[in-house]
């Protein structure tokens, strides 16, 4: 498996030789520091970030929501996707991507050669903000930490970005998806994908944006064959 500094340089002689701009900085930091206490170092850190996620409450959001949404998939995944925060079906199954985005997500996974089992799913935030609001910033960098610690224990080769609050959060930029999406980003050393959100794919049900969600997938499955070679 190639290591981080090999595929950044594969990116760098794919003529890749410059990341998404971070434009100006966003109120969420990528760098914060988890608001809960790490996990001792003699506990598993996964499950003890596990209980950390379903006894929190340090947003409001915790009085509101049915379940948890913690995330689901392979806890070694090569590939993870990350959305912006649960809807009503995710909150009623405490399970993340499982309404009609979900499905086309799914849809979206499957094209690419691949199961949900085989991928990582997670969110910014882990708890329904109430009626599907888009999570304001004083959300996203209370809840964030726990996707931070999430994606230092799966350590994914890429991660896909689904939408703006991901791609905002992840990236520390103000600049839309419309602008981002394509275009290759890094979160810590991780090549980064930014594409639309299922979601507006339903919306914006068209050929163009269609064979731009496939184009951005295209560009993962290509980087993640050359850099396992």
């Amino acid at each position: 498996m190639a290591s981080i500094k090999e595929k950044l340089l594969y990116l760098q002689e794919a003529g890749i030789t410059h990341l998404v701009p971070r434009g100006e900085a966003s109120p969420v930091a990528s760098s914060a520091e988890p608001s809960a206490p790490f996990p001792p170092a003699d506990d598993d850190p996964w499950e003890a970030l596990r209980r950390e996620v379903f006894s929190c409450q340090l947003c409001s959001l915790h009085a509101t929501k049915t379940n948890y949404v913690f995330g689901e998939g392979d806890r070694r995944a090569k590939l993870m996707f990350v959305g912006e925060a649960p809807g009503a079906d995710e909150d009623q199954e405490g399970r993340p991507f499982v309404g009609r985005a979900g499905q086309k997500l799914t849809e979206m996974i499957k094209a690419m050669g691949f199961s949900r089992e085989e991928v990582y799913i997670g969110n910014i935030v882990k708890c329904r903000p109430p009626n599907n609001a888009t999570p304001d910033p004083k959300l996203r960098a209370t809840c964030f930490p726990f996707l931070q610690r999430q994606i230092s224990l799966i350590a994914p080769q890429i991660l896909i970005t689904l939408g703006n609050v991901p791609t905002q959060t992840l990236l520390e930029t103000r600049d839309t998806i419309t602008h981002l999406r394509g275009r290759w980003g890094s979160y810590k050393g991780i090549p980064l994908m930014p594409t639309f959100h299922p979601s507006y794919l339903l919306r914006n049900y068209t050929v163009e944006t269609r064979k731009a969600v496939w184009s951005d997938l295209q560009l993962v499955l290509t980087l993640m064959k050359d850099v396992s070679r």
